[in-house]
Parts: structure tokens; sequence; C-alpha cells
């Protein structure tokens, strides 16, 4: 049996999966696309739950510091590159992803991708992000992924903590205890600094 972490984790995730209000619309089931689709419909669908976006949206919820830019790191994040299953992309590779794309949408060469280029690559010139060939563009934070790419597919407000024995579920909470271990590590670090700083200099173990 998993430690009270555990039990309160599980709390926590199921709640998420039906809370998690900012990622789409109808969210708790994924949208189904056509095969055919292009690669921003199915990231909209896999990573957001969303078929009803436009430019000016997508643009939105993918400028991850809200400056009204897409600098390359967003780009790339856009991608999944910051993802661990991308992890093996090599730099010379991520580097032409952002190169590509500017060489597509950053009509002022400024080495960055603005609303109003987005939305004009998008609405006037017809255009669309292209497949990069880097999955379906993971970028959430590790909780939001296992959410929306394995709790909401196997799990629901009913799950018990002794029916989460999927690998997923395994690797997902081992993370949770490790952070936690070493968080308590730096705290009992911190404590011992702090009460040794307290003792006079003379009676200090040398």
């Amino acid at each position: 049996m998993r430690s009270s972490s555990g039990l309160f984790l599980l709390g926590c995730l199921a709640g998420a999966a039906y809370a998690h209000g900012d990622h789409g619309e109808g969210h708790g089931q994924k949208p189904i696309v056509d095969a055919n689709a292009s690669w921003m419909t199915k990231h909209m669908a896999e990573e957001h739950h969303a078929t009803d976006f436009d430019a000016s949206s997508f643009f939105a919820l993918h400028d991850f510091d809200g400056d009204g830019t897409w600098e390359p790191q967003e780009i790339l994040r856009t991608y999944g590159l910051m993802d661990d299953s991308n992890k093996h992309v090599p730099q010379e590779r991520r580097d032409e992803i952002v190169r590509e794309i500017m060489r597509l949408i950053d009509t002022n060469g400024d080495g960055l991708v603005s609303r109003d280029e987005f939305t004009h690559f998008i609405n006037v010139g017809g255009k669309t992000l292209p497949d990069m060939g880097t999955g379906p563009g993971h970028h959430g934070d590790d909780e939001y992924e296992y959410e929306i790419h394995h709790w909401e597919k196997y799990h629901d407000e009913n799950t018990k903590l002794e029916d989460l024995t999927h690998p997923e579920d395994i690797e997902h909470f081992k993370k949770h205890e490790q952070m936690e271990a070493e968080q308590e590590r730096l705290e009992k670090m911190e404590r011992q600094m702090i009460i040794e700083e307290n003792i006079p200099a003379k009676f200090r173990r040398q």
C-alpha cells in the first residue's frame, strides 16, 4: 500500500480530471479527429481536447509567457520538444524546426513570430503549422500530461489507490515520491544548518 501522500495525490488527480477547466472544451473526452486532419487540429484535440479554435486563440494558447510573440523556445515547446518523449531529438533537428517555422511565418525577420504574422499565415495565407514528426506536441507539465493521456483513458472519480497498477501510474507516483523525498532531505539540511549557526563557534564540532 502506498503512503498517505499517495492518497492525497489520488484525490488531487481525481479532482483535476474533472475540474481542469483551462485546457479546451469538453474536457474528459478527447475529440475524435480525422486521420488526415492537420497537425494543428490533431494537436488541439490531443493536447487541449478542443476542436473549436481559430488562429488567434491557438496563438494565445501557445504564447506561454504572454508577451505577444513566439520565441524559439515557445515554438519548441509547442512541438513537444521540451517533453521527455522527445529528449532524444538532437539540437541540430531542434534548430532546423525553429528555422523552418521562422522561414514560413516570420515575415519581418526579427527572429520572433507575432500574433499578426501568425494569423496572417493562417487566415490570409491559408496555411497551417507543418507536422515536424515530433508527435502531437506534449507541452503540459507532468500532472497535465498524465491526466489527459492516461488518467482520463483508464481511470475516473471511482478509481481506488489499489487500482493504480499501470506502468504509467507507477512511474507517475514514483516521481512524486522522489520529489517529496528530495524536498524532505533539503528541509532537513536547512534545519541542521540553521541550528548549527545558532551554536556559539567555540562549542561547534571541529
